[in-house]
C-alpha cells in the first residue's frame, strides 16, 4: 500500500534502524555512571547531541530530549513562560499552531496568564508585521511554527523574528526538521524525531543561551533539569543518526518530492470537479499538498482511499477521534469538510502517485452519486492550446533563439511555453519580449508541462 501521510509519522529510515539496533547492544547503561559501560552510554549521548545541535544550528549544550514532540512543545512554552514571569505573563502565538500549543495556552489563561492568537490569510500564513503588532509590553513570550502541519505553508519566521525586539520566539519545527534548513531568528526551538524518519518517543527542545528557563517540572539533575528521568538512548541515537541521513539528503529528495507534489496539486483541480488546492502555492513543503473536496465527508473519502490501496489523512490533526472541525482550515477560511492531505514520505515513485491520481476521481464520483448534484466540469487545463518548447539543459541564447523560430507557429493572442533550466532566461526572455512586441506574462513550474525540473517562461503572441 502507498503510504502518503508522513507528516503523522514518516517511516523509520534505514539509517535509523541500524544505529537504533547497535545502540541496544552498546548504549544500555546508565550514562550518568563512571564504569565503562556508563561511559560508553555517555560518549553515544553526547555524540547525538552534538549531531542534533550541529544539523539544527545549536550548540550541544542548548539541546535536551523529550518523550514527545508534544512534550518539548509544553516544556518550551511554560519553561520559557515561567522563566519570565517578570516581564508579564503574556503569550502570543499564531491561530494556526499545532494543538500542543493551543492547548498549552489554555491550561496558561486557565492559571492565570493571558494569550493572542494571530489571525493568519487564506493560504495560512501570518503576516510578520500583524504577528509583531500583536506584541504587548508584558508580553513574555511569542510562538510561531516554521510550517504548518495540516496545509504545508512555511510560516515568515525570520522576518518576524527580525520585529520582535526583545521578545523570545519558540519556533515548532516539527514539520520542517531535517527536510529544510532552520530559519533564523529563534530562541526556543521543538521538534520530533519520528517526523524526520526517527524513532518515535523522542522529542527535542533547543533552549539558546541567555534565555530565561525555569522548567514547569520538579527539580530534576537530569538533562539540566530540563527533562525528568532516564533518557531513552537507544532512540536517541537512531534519531540523530537519521537526522544526519535526511539532512544530508534533503535537497535532492525535496526537488523530486516537490515536482510530485506539484503534479498532484495542479491535476486535482482538473480531474475532480468542486475541488480546491489550499495551503500557499510557493511557500510550502515540498512534500505536503492538501485539498477539500465540496459535498464529501472527509472521513468516508479516506476509508475509499483506503480501500483502495492508498495511505492518506484529513487536513485535521484530530479527525479520527473528534467531530471538531480543523482549527487550521477554520482559521484559513477553508472548506473545513472533505479534506485530503497527501504528505509524501521520502522515496515515494511518479508511479505511485500517477495512481493515486487514477484512484482519486473515482472514489469521489462514487461518494458523491447517491446525492444527484449536477457538477460543472472540473477546471479547465490551464496549459490547453500551449505551444511547449524544451530547452532544458541549454543555455542562453539558445532558449531565446528557440522562441524567435517558433512564435509564428501560434496565432496572434496565442500562448508559448518555455522551459529552461538557465537561471539567464528569466532575464532574456522577459527583454526579448519587450524588444520584439510580444508579451511576457510571467513563470510557472516546468511540472506544470511536463517536465521535471526547471521554470516555463510564459509569452504571448502580440499581432
Amino acid at each position: 500500500m502507498p503510504y502518503f501521510d508522513a507528516a503523522s509519522t514518516a517511516p523509520l529510515h534505514p539509517v535509523a534502524r541500524q544505529a537504533l539496533l547497535a545502540a541496544l547492544d552498546e548504549g544500555w547503561a546508565d550514562p550518568a555512571r563512571l564504569y565503562r559501560s556508563g561511559r560508553q552510554a555517555r560518549m553515544l549521548l553526547d555524540a547525538a547531541r552534538e549531531t542534533v545541535a550541529e544539523v539544527l544550528g545549536a550548540r550541544p549544550d542548548e539541546v535536551s530530549f523529550t518523550s514527545s514532540g508534544t512534550q518539548a512543545v509544553q516544556l518550551g512554552v511554560l519553561g520559557a513562560l515561567r522563566g519570565r514571569r517578570r516581564h508579564g505573563a503574556h503569550l502570543l502565538h499564531s491561530a494556526v499552531e499545532h494543538s500542543a500549543v493551543l492547548h498549552t495556552a489554555e491550561r496558561w489563561e486557565a492559571d492565570g496568564g493571558t494569550a493572542t492568537a494571530v489571525p493568519v490569510d487564506r493560504h495560512g500564513r501570518v503576516s510578520a508585521g500583524e504577528f509583531a503588532a500583536a506584541v504587548r509590553p508584558d508580553t513574555a513570550l511569542a510562538v510561531l511554527q516554521s510550517a504548518n502541519h495540516e496545509v504545508g505553508t512555511l510560516q515568515p519566521v525570520a522576518d518576524t523574528a527580525a520585529l520582535l525586539g526583545d521578545v523570545p520566539l519558540l519556533v515548532d519545527a516539527a514539520q520542517s526538521a531535517g527536510r529544510l534548513p532552520v530559519p533564523a531568528g529563534w530562541s526556543l526551538l521543538t521538534a520530533s524525531a519520528h517526523k524526520w524518519g526517527g524513532p518515535a518517543g523522542v522529542g527535542v527542545l533547543v533552549v539558546r543561551k541567555g534565555v530565561r528557563y525555569s522548567s514547569p517540572l520538579p527539580a530534576d539533575e537530569r538533562e539540566g533539569g530540563r527533562v525528568p528521568g532516564f533518557a531513552n538512548l537507544p532512540a536517541i541515537v537512531a534519531a540523530a543518526a537519521a537526522l544526519r541521513a535526511v539532512r544530508d539528503g534533503a535537497e535532492a529528495e525535496n526537488a523530486r518530492l516537490r515536482a510530485l507534489v506539484d503534479l498532484i496539486r495542479r491535476r486535482v483541480p482538473q480531474l475532480v470537479p468542486a475541488v480546491e488546492v489550499v495551503g500557499h502555492p510557493e511557500e510550502r513543503l515540498p512534500h505536503l499538498v492538501t485539498f477539500s473536496c465540496l459535498y464529501v465527508d472527509g472521513e468516508v473519502l479516506l476509508t475509499a482511499l483506503d480501500r483502495a490501496g492508498f495511505a492518506v489523512s484529513s487536513g485535521s490533526s484530530c479527525t479520527s477521534s473528534t467531530l471538531t472541525p480543523s482549527h487550521v482550515l477554520a482559521a484559513m477560511g477553508v472548506l473545513t469538510e472533505g479534506n485530503v492531505r497527501v504528505s509524501l514520505p521520502a522515496g515515494t515513485t511518479a508511479a505511485e502517485v500517477d495512481a493515486f491520481l487514477d484512484v482519486l476521481p473515482r472514489a469521489v464520483a462514487g461518494i458523491r452519486a447517491p446525492l444527484g448534484l449536477d457538477l460543472p466540469p472540473a477546471a479547465a487545463d490551464a496549459t490547453a492550446g500551449t505551444l511547449v518548447l524544451d530547452t532544458l539543459g541549454k543555455r542562453c541564447p539558445i532558449p531565446v533563439i528557440e522562441l524567435a523560430k517558433h512564435i509564428g507557429e501560434v496565432a496572434p493572442g496565442g500562448r508559448l511555453a518555455v522551459l529552461s533550466d538557465d537561471e539567464a532566461a528569466r532575464h532574456d526572455i522577459p527583454a526579448w519580449c519587450g524588444m520584439c512586441g510580444h508579451t511576457y506574462t510571467g513563470e510557472a513550474p516546468a511540472t506544470a508541462y511536463g517536465a521535471d525540473r526547471g521554470t516555463a517562461y510564459l509569452v504571448q503572441r502580440n499581432a
